[in-house]
């Protein structure tokens, strides 16, 4: 209270009197006691005379200010409130809100003399409002000064804030809220997700992206984004779950996109990487943009040698000295035996603005404290009775501006603004900063070459391949290094070496084996095992993709489908035998021509017995003698003259000879005809013998024909780990055989077949290689199973050139 109203004997003098609570005039000397709930302050009269306004408002403001900073200060203690959920119990985010308030606690140089006090209540469900409600009252009765959280993106942050907004509480927010309005009492150290989107526009354009993908989880944040995309540019939209990531991203492979935007829940972001593993979607072609901030935290290992290409932003700057000493810190201090790093050196973004908000809280109580009094109330929900001081606490934290863990920290009604964003890229075996983004500057790259490749013409490879034809073979003559070999793989190899630049020195696998797993030792051989010890940094050679091999070696996309045939030596033909004319008919055809013949020689004779124009005199003799020409020979003679369409001098007159006669022309036309069409194909395909027609004849084994397959091959493998009964049989059989019936390579195979008695299981590329080239060879029945073949595969291959990509 300020009285300024007593004139003295007619006089311009004026006694300034300031009290709080009551006046006391204890000397004529001045006296000035300040304390908490009174403050008393006496001046002997003193005469300003009359003109000397500016001295006057001078010394009003001076013992203004006396009394503000008399009157301020703040309780001893002073509670704040959290709120988390069950399963954020004891996490980094909770540790995090802990060890700030431990830190500003210790450090009194921020609240010298108060102590922050934390209330934390666990709710049970993210969706339960109800017994959220109670929780937030229950804390405001306790007498906390500020709500912090929920941390996650639930459905309780704007139910949270309508309460603080009531009592006129600031509720403090590390989340991200997707209303983009104004909020009273609300304070969010959370990036707003306009400029989050602006940020990844500046990225999209600056790497000339024009098609691209964005797959996201829960609410759709890119709405920004794409009213800003412009005209040109192709993009897919897909909203997926952790069930859905392989049909989505299969969509996105067929329609050939290589770039997408991936917002997920960071806690499904390791099964997202390895869907695309198996989807082999992690090559050069791709660039994936994460939205997440902790893109440091996971585990990248699979994806450090196969060009593939990451991006992200990050929040923390790992590599700030603020940020390191901070961290180092934090792993001295131990909550329940939890850690806030997880055994990591990279905190997360969430316990970082959790870590954050209790030091920006605690900058505004330290800047309230310095001009005016925090009064503590009593508050609850069911009164419904606001907090006098609330507002100009939350004013203060307003007006903050700190450097935290997640850089500087400045507020616009609520939402902050003026941040800065790290630009991270997947580079020489780790993320890399290679840029910073700003809302005042925008996107600026300090590294360009770190989305470009360079040339890497210096490096040489290791390529171990093994000899087989038509794929890779040997050079007769004189020739020396890469020269002496010769196929399609080194086409191929030739090929990929000047596309990528690259240099390379061929070697032969000592064992010459592709490479087979043991067991009993638990160990590769052939190629395999060179790739697994890293003796070669790449293959090339015709090797089968199967299981076992993809869980030790990765493969390139595969070209071709195959399967297992049986090579088999061509059967010889049938010896020839003396009534081997006879083979275009039937026997039972040749014994119905033998009965008509019979039949119609004796039908002849009896006709020519019983016709009397049969009957005719003999001039030969003197006598008058009637004979007839049909005898029983002439007719067996007539017939047969007939059937061999040759003339017999016997010629029918009587009308019922001649019917029979005619009879025997027309069925010998027929039987004539028939025999020398089948003999005509007869003469020209020989029947052969073959003993077996199928891989079932095999299993049984009754022509006692051996059969086996390449030794340490993936046919070998196929049998030996099948579950199906009759290709069981078969390895038995196989492993059971002495000698042995595996061969070394197909040449042997193939010349073993040629031997005899021999079937060489081998698949049906090199079948048909060996067959076309071979008109002793053939194969027997169909495919027994389909593979895919590969002619490149790779382990190192992505190491050595992303190191020289980015060296």
């Amino acid at each position: 209270m300020i009285q300024s109203a007593n004139n003295v004997n007619n006089s311009n003098k004026i006694n300034l009197e300031i009290f709080n609570e009551n006046f006391e005039d204890d000397s004529d000397e001045n006296l000035i006691k300040c304390q908490c709930t009174s403050l008393k302050i006496h001046r002997r009269h003193q005469t300003y005379q009359g003109g000397s306004m500016s001295s006057l408002i001078l010394y009003i403001y001076m013992w203004i200010t006396i009394f503000a900073i008399c009157c301020s200060g703040l309780p001893p203690v002073i509670k704040i409130g959290a709120i988390f959920s069950e399963e954020q119990k004891d996490t980094s985010i909770e540790l995090a809100f802990k060890y700030a308030v431990y830190k500003i606690n210790k450090d009194r140089n921020i609240l010298p003399k108060t102590t922050l006090v934390y209330d934390i209540q666990y709710v049970p469900d993210s969706t339960d409002s109800f017994r959220t409600s109670k929780k937030v009252c229950k804390s405001i009765e306790n007498g906390v000064t500020a709500i912090f959280g929920p941390p996650s993106d639930s459905l309780l942050g704007p139910h949270i804030q309508s309460i603080c907004e009531a009592l006129d509480i600031p509720h403090i927010e590390t989340r991200f809220d997707i209303d983009h309005g104004a909020k009273e009492f609300s304070i969010n150290l959370f990036p707003q997700q306009k400029k989050l989107n602006d940020a990844i526009l500046d990225t999209v354009k600056y790497l000339n992206w024009t098609r691209y993908a964005i797959i996201y989880e829960g609410v759709f944040k890119q709405q920004d984004l794409m009213k800003s995309s412009e005209r040109g540019m192709e993009v897919y939209i897909r909203q997926t779950l952790p069930e859905t990531y392989r049909l989505v991203l299969r969509e996105i492979r067929q329609k050939e996109i290589y770039k997408l935007i991936i917002d997920t829940n960071p806690l499904y972001i390791n099964k997202f990487f390895r869907t695309i593993l198996q989807l082999q979607m992690n090559d050069f072609r791709y660039h994936y943009m994460f939205t997440t901030f902790d893109i440091e935290t996971f585990d990248l290992e699979d994806f450090k040698y196969n060009s593939v290409n990451i991006t992200a932003f990050r929040l923390v700057d790992v590599e700030s000295p603020k940020v390191v000493d901070i961290m180092e810190q934090m792993k001295k201090f131990q909550h329940s035996g939890k850690e806030i790093l997880n055994g990591s050196s990279v905190i997360m973004s969430d316990s970082a603005l959790m870590f954050d908000a209790v030091t920006v809280y605690a900058n505004g109580l330290s800047a309230l404290d310095r001009s005016h009094k925090l009064k503590l109330v009593n508050l609850s929900c069911d009164l419904e009775q606001p907090w006098n001081d609330g507002l100009s606490l939350y004013n203060y934290l307003d007006s903050a501006s700190i450097d935290g863990l997640t850089g500087k920290i400045e507020f616009n009604e609520g939402k902050r603004i003026n941040f800065k964003l790290d630009l991270l890229k997947l580079k020489r075996e780790e993320l890399k900063k290679v840029g910073e983004w700003t809302s005042a500057r925008g996107l600026e790259i300090k590294d360009p070459n770190a989305f470009y490749e360079t040339n890497i013409t210096k490096i040489t490879l290791t390529v171990m391949t093994r000899e087989e034809k038509p794929y890779l073979m040997i050079k007769e003559g004189n020739f020396t290094g890469n020269d002496r070999f010769e196929g399609f793989c080194i086409d191929l190899l030739k090929g990929i070496a000047a596309q990528v630049g690259f240099q390379y020195v061929i070697k032969l696998v000592p064992d010459g084996i592709y490479g087979v797993y043991n067991p009993e030792t638990k160990t590769w051989n052939g190629i395999v095992r060179e790739l697994i010890e890293r003796k070669s940094d790449l293959a090339v050679a015709s090797m089968t993709i199967n299981y076992a091999r993809e869980n030790v070696i990765d493969f390139t996309k595969p070209f071709m489908n195959l399967g297992i045939g049986i090579l088999f030596k061509v059967p010889t033909s049938q010896p020839t035998r003396l009534f081997s004319f006879m083979n275009p008919l039937a026997v039972e055809i040749w014994l119905y021509v033998l009965a008509a013949y019979t039949l119609v020689s004796f039908t002849l004779f009896v006709m020519a017995r019983f016709s009397p124009y049969e009957w005719a005199k003999n001039f030969c003799h003197q006598e008058q003698v009637i004979e007839n020409q049909f005898s029983i020979s002439n007719s067996f003679w007539f017939i047969t003259g007939v059937f061999l369409r040759q003339s017999s001098g016997l010629n029918p007159k009587a009308t019922s000879t001649r019917i029979v006669g005619s009879i025997w022309w027309f069925f010998t036309l027929i039987i004539i005809s028939s025999y020398t069409a089948n003999l005509a194909a007869f003469l020209t395909v020989e029947r052969m013998i073959t003993p077996i027609e199928n891989a079932a004849d095999l299993a049984e084994n009754k022509q006692d024909i051996s059969f086996g397959t390449l030794e340490g091959g993936s046919t070998m493998t196929f049998f030996r780990d099948s579950k199906i009964g009759i290709y069981q049989k078969m390895w038995r059989f196989m492993e059971s055989k002495k000698p042995s019936v595996f061969v070394k390579t197909y040449e042997d195979g193939i010349k073993r077949v040629l031997e005899g008695n021999y079937a060489f299981l081998m698949e049906s590329t090199m079948l048909d290689y060996a067959v076309q080239r071979d008109c002793n060879l053939t194969q027997i029945g169909g495919n027994i199973l389909h593979f895919l073949l590969l002619c490149i595969t790779y382990y190192n291959l992505f190491l050595f050139l992303t190191y020289c990509i980015t060296s």
